[in-house]
């Protein structure tokens, strides 16, 4: 099968090809390992160099060649140039499927481009896009929700995602929720003491930490005053963090404060391993209500405790493990949850999926959507049928 991922080049603060970075490198990848043969064109929202790259996997068993294209040249809009690329990509590749994701406009882009060159049109809802401020601009939504329910098939985030859109847009397509997974070569239980030491934090604090958006709208204020409101009756208590933050969030600074900024992806694990808790925020949003946290995937993975806000999918996630949820923006909620987790000192017992377990499903419903199966599944017929 061919596939074409059409996406944004930076998400979730991160580069999709500089950083070789989450749901839209590992899952192409992923199905390149199943024979597909996988093309990935990325626009870039900021100026960044425009290349061709081909990533692949350690083994080297599968790989996906990028081409980056910059929404905006100078002062002049990139747009024309982007599509006179996708035009001259579809043409000469030819793709089954093409797999538009990261945002509305890539949505309706792809929509566009599917329709134009009768392709068949997967949409991937990996977050509420009707929460983003760019899908608010005038008549974005409509085309947005109009591409959706256009499209041959839809993926999704989280179950809680799919059954909003299905009921409210309303949606009939075939559709099928794709876990964001985890790197199981990265995220794995390592020795505290010695991811201590790499990363310079103290041995015998207890230290409570967060990885991810360092942000307001995500409610990290509410760590910052619960954990003023801990310090002050646990002398050993620290607070590490590593992430993005917008140039107003104001970080509280201090000895027991250890701000790592934005950590490579790969140093992630060696961070959250170093912890005696994680913690993950979030507020009562359009867009928490359907989040999904891939921190906490990762958390789980790593084998470390944690306390999450009981927003969107968490609830689900956490529903026997009530007492790692707080009350979103309720500084005195997550001081209780945090000091309570901190004296169980146990880590939640979930079996966090695999990209290569989530590729599997992906693959799987391409196959469904194009009729044409993977070189794989190919064998693995032949094999059961001898």
């Amino acid at each position: 099968m061919k596939i074409l991922v059409l996406t944004k080049r930076q998400y979730m603060g991160k580069d999709l090809l500089d950083d070789r970075f989450g749901r839209f490198r590992e899952l192409p990848l992923e199905l390149a390992r199943f024979g597909h043969q996988v093309h990935g064109l990325c626009l870039s929202y900021r100026a960044h160099n425009e290349i061709r790259v081909i990533d692949s996997t350690a083994s080297r068993d599968g790989q996906v060649e990028w081409q980056s294209v910059n929404l905006v040249h100078g002062f002049l809009p990139g747009l024309p140039g982007y599509f006179r690329q996708a035009r001259q990509l579809i043409g000469e590749f030819q793709p089954d499927v093409i797999w538009a994701c990261s945002d509305a406009y890539h949505a309706i882009l792809g929509c566009r481009l599917a329709r134009e060159f009768h392709c068949r049109l997967v949409i991937d809802l990996y977050d509420n896009f009707e929460a983003f401020s760019a899908t608010k601009l005038p008549g974005v939504l409509s085309m947005f929700r109009s591409a959706v329910k256009k499209a041959d098939g839809v993926t999704f985030f989280s179950q809680r995602m799919a059954d909003h859109v299905i009921q409210t847009y309303p949606m009939t397509n075939p559709h099928t929720v794709i876990l964001s997974g985890v790197r199981k070569d990265l995220f794995y239980p390592q020795d505290r003491s010695t991811c201590r030491r790499d990363l310079k934090l103290p041995a015998a604090a207890k230290i409570i930490g967060v990885a991810g958006a360092l942000d307001s709208s995500r409610g990290i204020d509410t760590l910052f005053s619960a954990f003023a409101t801990l310090a002050e009756e646990m002398p050993d208590l620290h607070l590490a963090l590593a992430g993005a933050r917008s140039p107003k969030q104001t970080i509280p600074s201090g000895p027991k404060i250890h701000d790592f900024q934005s950590l490579p992806h790969e140093r992630v694990p060696l961070f959250l391993n170093a912890l005696d808790l994680a913690v993950i925020c979030y507020r009562r949003s359009a867009q928490g209500r359907y989040s999904f946290p891939q921190k906490a995937y990762e958390i789980i993975a790593c084998g470390v405790p944690l306390v999450a806000a009981a927003v969107g999918s968490m609830n689900e996630l956490l529903r026997d493990h009530p007492d790692c949820l707080y009350e979103p923006e309720d500084s005195m909620s997550l001081a209780s949850a945090i000091r309570l987790q901190l004296e169980k000192k146990t880590a939640v017992q979930i079996i966090a999926p695999s990209w290569a377990d989530s590729a599997a499903q992906l693959n799987r419903f391409f196959e469904k959507i194009s009729g044409v199966q993977s070189s794989k599944t190919q064998r693995s017929k032949i094999g059961s049928a001898s």
